[in-house]
């Protein structure tokens, strides 16, 4: 009777941990191979307490179960480091899977190039949606909340509203408390700031109905009808032409393509035909720096 009661409580604490796994699986590499350091101790902890941070902070209020969780990536690319200070760049990405297949579609993969932030060995990183307290913390919790509500946007129109609305707070609070770039309206046209701002903007809003439309009425739909599946996909691509003519070469539409570029061409070389004649020229003038891509797809 004994052991049943403590098989039970097991069973118990499995299943809770499963129901209220944490929203991100993220794998976080820090590489050094552009330093003359020996030493690897502080960049194995680092690596260590970023991946600890992004996994194990409640993000949101909903509820994830472990099949759930959000898979993303974070190489921080180290340049510069002298004590406790350290520079380079983050390259982030992240992916769903598509319903009712094996295949996982990527939604974002940016590299953030003004990434400088102090770090002592073994400090706890703690987020406090209320205060700045290191760039470090702001720039983690930045790109989960960023990760996040892209994932949403996936599923529903503006899923993510509430949480790309928990990035802009934490740059807003970052304007403040942080001396670092990245985060003010004077950084440039590629920065934390101008990313989220467009996002959020209704003169951008193209792109989150594209974000939408292509994935759930477009990618999750290729177990049934293949070819109506690329057709609407190809639709949805085109509707970015009249955010192409309102604001060209924005940043919300290199987002797009770097991240689904790959993908794109992969989907019309191959399958059941379809006329894409019009999307070709579109992707062309749409993105011109992805056109090995383009030349992939065969009309």
């Amino acid at each position: 009777m004994r052991y049943l009661r403590i098989l039970c409580s097991l069973l118990v604490v499995l299943f809770c941990c499963q129901v209220n796994a944490q929203e991100l699986n993220a794998t976080v590499q820090v590489n050094t191979l552009n330093l003359a350091q020996r030493d690897q101790t502080v960049f194995a902890t680092l690596e260590t307490s970023m991946q600890e941070f992004l996994n194990t902070t409640k993000w949101t209020d909903q509820e994830f179960r472990e099949e759930e969780r959000i898979d993303c990536s974070l190489v921080f690319v180290v340049t510069e480091f002298e004590g406790d200070r350290f520079k380079g760049n983050f390259q982030i990405s992240a992916s769903r899977p598509v319903f009712n297949s094996a295949y996982v579609t990527p939604l974002f993969n940016y590299k953030d190039n003004d990434i400088d932030f102090q770090y002592v060995q073994n400090a706890p990183l703690f987020y406090n949606d209320n205060r700045f307290d290191s760039n470090l913390i702001s720039l983690l919790s930045f790109y989960a909340y960023t990760i996040i509500a892209l994932d949403a946007d996936s599923y529903a129109l503006k899923g993510g509203q509430k949480f790309h609305a928990e990035a802009q707070n934490i740059v807003n609070l970052a304007q403040g408390g942080s001396g670092a770039s990245g985060w003010r309206p004077s950084d440039g046209l590629i920065s934390r700031f101008r990313l989220n701002d467009d996002i959020l903007s209704d003169t951008y809003k193209e792109y989150r109905e594209v974000m939408y439309l292509y994935h759930r009425k477009g990618m999750d739909t290729f177990s049934g009808d293949q070819k109506l599946a690329k057709t609407v996909i190809k639709n949805h691509i085109l509707k970015l032409k009249t955010l192409q003519a309102r604001r060209p070469n924005s940043l919300v539409q290199r987002v797009f393509f770097d991240a689904k570029a790959d993908e794109i061409a992969s989907i019309f070389s191959g399958g059941p035909p379809v006329d894409i004649k019009e999307l070709v020229e579109t992707l062309q003038n749409l993105s011109p720096n992805q056109s090995s891509n383009w030349r992939k797809i065969k009309v």
